[in-house]
């Protein structure tokens, strides 16, 4: 039975307790965010036909690491969980469930692959949980209208094949081209890009067009089908692994097209060095990061600060690999909107900051910045061709 007695004492204790659950409402955070920490996630293929681009998920480790040590982003610590997902749709579906469902992470930080990042893209847009800086350069990552919360980070694969038909109108008109890309979204990506820069011309300069799958294991049909469509120029778009063996082989074939090379297999520690370097003199790719092996660099700011932060934070990878350049990059891109989320850490307004950049990178090429909007989800726009000479890829006129 409740006495006035009984009321009165308990009434402290109420009164604590309210104070207490007021003082929990208040100290209430969104999902992956406490008062000392902000949990990411990411899928990464650090095995399977992929595993050559595992090293930029190691090198955004390396680089939050270096972040925590300065004492995080605005007090808070950086906790980074970057899950295998074997470059296989239905793993990055099921460890990006385990990511959202299990580990509570706030949003997904630059997933690698187009094929893997579209298997999920439905599910974190229903969720309303950010896809930030998507390893890919598919066009429709800019599709803001219908994807919200999505958003990639490299100039766009269409935009990149369009350069080099463009480049080939301009210095090799009479070109015939065959052109091979991994079946799937960012190869027909590029191919779809080329056609377009070739305009009313791409029925007389188009030789073929193939794909590849990435579970190959080589490309020695397509190679010799496109040397024997009568074609003397080449777009290789793939990634290192493929990259490898398409440059191999184009050279036991004794076969001297002019070769294009896309950005995403360009890499000399995984791409090119494995292939040979005499092998790949003379090929031609476009860049929007500086490559830290031309010496053209040797005395740039940021390409010393690079090294610096590789030599002291990460010291396992590798430099050279352009791979790493672009984790650098990409992780900076990530430091730079939930600085300016400042103690906002929804979901809604880290997409809000995501598009609302417009900063330099130290590693962009000159006259470049990361630039976005909420009608504008293509951070970067601008590149220039490049080609590999001895063994560094060397910058053209522009």
């Amino acid at each position: 039975m409740l006495t006035r007695r009984n009321a009165l004492a308990l009434a402290p204790a109420a009164a604590l307790g309210i104070a207490a659950g007021r003082r929990a409402r208040a100290q209430s955070f969104p999902p992956g965010v406490t008062a000392t920490t902000i949990k990411i996630g990411q899928t990464m293929p650090y095995s399977g036909p992929a595993s050559a681009y595992g090293t930029i998920g190691r090198s955004h480790a390396a680089y939050f690491r270096t972040v925590n040590k300065a004492g995080g982003i605005n007090g808070r610590q950086i906790e980074f969980v970057s899950l295998d997902d074997g470059y296989s749709p239905p793993k990055t579906v099921e460890q990006t469930r385990r990511l959202i469902e299990q580990e509570q992470v706030s949003f997904i930080f630059a997933p690698l692959g187009t094929p893997t990042s579209v298997a999920t893209r439905k599910y974190l847009n229903d969720k309303k949980i950010p896809q930030l800086f998507i390893g890919s350069g598919a066009t429709f990552w800019g599709d803001q209208k219908s994807f919200p919360f999505s958003m990639g980070w490299a100039p766009t694969y269409s935009a990149e094949g369009a350069a080099y038909a463009e480049w080939l109108i301009r210095t090799k008109p009479s070109a015939r081209l065959a052109m091979m890309g991994q079946n799937d979204d960012s190869g027909r990506d590029y191919m779809d890009g080329c056609t377009r820069g070739f305009g009313d011309k791409a029925a007389q300069m188009i030789a073929l067009r193939t794909t590849y799958e990435v579970t190959d294991p080589t490309l020695d049909s397509q190679i010799v089908a496109a040397k024997q469509s009568g074609a003397d120029t080449l777009l290789l778009a793939s990634n290192p692994k493929f990259s490898a063996l398409g440059i191999r082989k184009v050279y036991e074939m004794g076969w001297k097209p002019t070769f294009f090379l896309s950005s995403t297999g360009t890499s000399v520690a995984s791409a090119i060095r494995p292939a040979g370097f005499e092998k790949a003199q003379g090929i031609i790719s476009a860049f929007y990061l500086k490559d830290p092996n031309d010496e053209e660099w040797a005395s740039d700011e940021g390409v010393r600060g690079y090294f610096a932060w590789m030599k002291s934070d990460f010291p396992d990878g590798d430099a050279a690999d352009l791979s790493n350049v672009y984790g650098y990059s990409t992780a900076q891109t990530i430091v730079q909107v939930l600085t300016q989320c400042g103690n906002d850490l929804s979901r809604e307004n880290i997409m809000r900051q995501a598009e609302n950049l417009n900063f330099p990178l130290p590693l962009l090429l000159p006259g470049s910045k990361i630039t976005t909007s909420a009608t504008d989800h293509y951070p970067i726009e601008k590149f220039q061709m490049a080609q590999f000479d001895k063994e560094r890829w060397k910058l053209m006129p522009a």
